[in-house]
């Protein structure tokens, strides 16, 4: 051996050093038995600073469906049904008898602020046992804005979900395919689920196949920026003017502010449509162009009842009631317009200079140490099909959110994976199941065989703008489940007829 090796050596005019280790290699002259010990190492003491707290880890919730079973749907195919609690978080989980092998995941909007967790079906529940999918549902282990706990939880039941079939006494295999889809916060949590940097970072990870978020807040912590700009421009519309953030006396300086800009409101004196005083019409322009831009059905919007529901949130800090531990609401990169024209005017250039600007603590919403996020980013870092829906009129999670999602999927080059379509509603998550369904069913199509479902333009102002814009992907048709109420709204928006 150290004969072959002196040659090759030799021939080779490597340098001594390689030489002798070439040799060790191989055990070592006879002359010289003994190796060098190895270098002693000695650990160094790493001290990892705690992660904050907020408010949000202080609260208790109590997860309250705690059952075995549910109720079954009637006409529905048998299935076998499960509820109980995981991880402090009620569930229900629902396989027919002729699984599919595939499993759909619900994430559930905004639950409140109580203490008591529950938990839901999908709309498009009977749809999913039709078509042989099983389905699982998370109530979260908190309630709040709490995306983080709606992500990790999701997760962790859909990794438990052949565990709780054993348990109960069915032997099933994994699931080959896992999609996700939610409403409102549920919209977020599925974007986010699907998004690289939480896949990366969460405490329970999976991969799903594909991601069908609804009326999901998109632009995750614009949305917050989005109620503080509405309520800034409202109080210089009104000639109160904010000077601080948040605003001490909101709860008398809201009503005055409201009164100068409404001749009636949902729910005030008073009470009626919210119809815009003289003083008030131009804050309708700046609130068309913070929700979306010009667009059909945005003055029924604008008159709706939904409108209580913003104006509920405002005159609050930026804390997103203590999900955040500081203030991250910032309305700094806010581009005010007067207008229809994207140009800004010597007029509007004033406006924006002069408006009080909310500045959030940029770190507020950091990446952490101990897992997501507090408000999980939806940067449009996706690898799986997804495909949205969103209602026109939405006044209270924007149509802007998809318009948000757009850009950022076109920064990362990821818009091939994205496919958005508008609804002409007027009000938050207002879908008939038959677009539930259809959105569905396009992004499964799509992931399963390679073809890609049709969508809007939501970025062209002119294509947005057209009075037939949305009616495309609309379908009016009554469900077994649908709201009665929707419909009958449905019916008195102008419809998509004629060419």
């Amino acid at each position: 051996m150290k004969k072959q090796l002196s040659m090759f050596v030799s021939r080779r005019l490597i340098p001594p050093l390689l030489a002798t280790l070439a040799l060790s290699a191989c055990g070592g002259s006879d002359d010289d038995p003994v190796r060098p010990p190895q270098a002693t190492v000695t650990p160094v003491p790493v001290t990892v600073a705690p992660e904050s707290t907020r408010a949000q880890d202080t609260r208790t919730f109590a997860a309250v469906q705690t059952a075995t079973t549910f109720a079954a749907m009637t006409g529905a195919p048998a299935t076998d049904r499960w509820s109980g609690v995981l991880n402090n978080a009620s569930y229900q989980v629902e396989v027919p008898a002729n699984w599919n092998g595939m499993l759909v995941m619900y994430a559930h909007g905004y639950a409140g602020e109580g203490a008591n967790l529950s938990v839901a079906p999908p709309a498009i529940r009977r749809h999913l046992l039709s078509q042989g999918y099983a389905w699982a549902a998370s109530s979260y282990s908190k309630n709040y804005y709490d995306v983080r706990a709606g992500v990790e939880d999701t997760n962790a039941l859909a990794i438990e979900f052949v565990n709780i079939a054993q348990k109960n006494g069915r032997t099933l295999n994994a699931p080959f395919k896992t999609y996700i889809m939610g409403v409102s916060m549920g919209g977020h949590v599925s974007a986010a689920a699907v998004d690289e940097e939480n896949i990366a970072t969460a405490v329970n990870r999976i991969r799903y196949n594909g991601a069908v978020p609804m009326c999901g807040v998109l632009g995750d912590t614009e949305l917050f920026d989005y109620f503080a700009a509405y309520q800034t421009a409202a109080q210089v519309e009104a000639g109160m003017p904010a000077t601080s953030w948040p605003v001490a006396n909101w709860a008398t300086v809201g009503p005055q502010v409201q009164a100068k800009l409404f001749s009636s409101f949902p729910g005030g004196t008073p009470n009626g449509p919210a119809v815009p005083t003289a003083q008030g019409m131009r804050l309708k322009q700046i609130v068309q162009n913070l929700t979306g831009g010009p667009r059909p059905l945005f003055d029924f919007a604008y008159a709706g009842a939904l409108q209580n529901t913003v104006w509920g949130v405002f005159g609050r800090d930026g804390k997103v009631n203590g999900i955040l531990g500081e203030d991250g609401v910032s309305t700094r990169d806010i581009v005010f317009q007067l207008d229809a024209d994207p140009a800004l005017s010597t007029e509007e250039q004033a406006y924006n200079a002069s408006i009080f600007r909310v500045q959030g603590t940029p770190e507020a919403n950091r990446l952490r140490r101990d897992g997501l996020r507090w408000i999980p980013k939806t940067n449009a870092q996706i690898k799986v099909p997804v495909v949205t829906i969103h209602t026109l009129g939405d006044m209270y999670v924007p149509f802007k959110m998809e318009q948000i999602y757009k850009r950022r999927a076109d920064a990362a080059g990821t818009s091939g994976l994205l496919v958005q379509r508008a609804i002409r509603g007027i009000s938050h998550c207002d879908f008939t199941i038959a677009e539930q369904v259809a959105a569905f069913e396009a992004m499964v199509k799509w992931e399963q065989q390679g073809v890609k479902p049709e969508g809007d333009d939501v970025l062209t102002p002119a294509v947005v703008a057209d009075p037939k814009y949305g009616c495309k992907f609309t379908n009016n048709t009554a469900s077994e489940g649908d709201s009665a109420t929707l419909l009958n709204t449905r019916k008195s928006l102008p419809q998509c007829t004629g060419s």
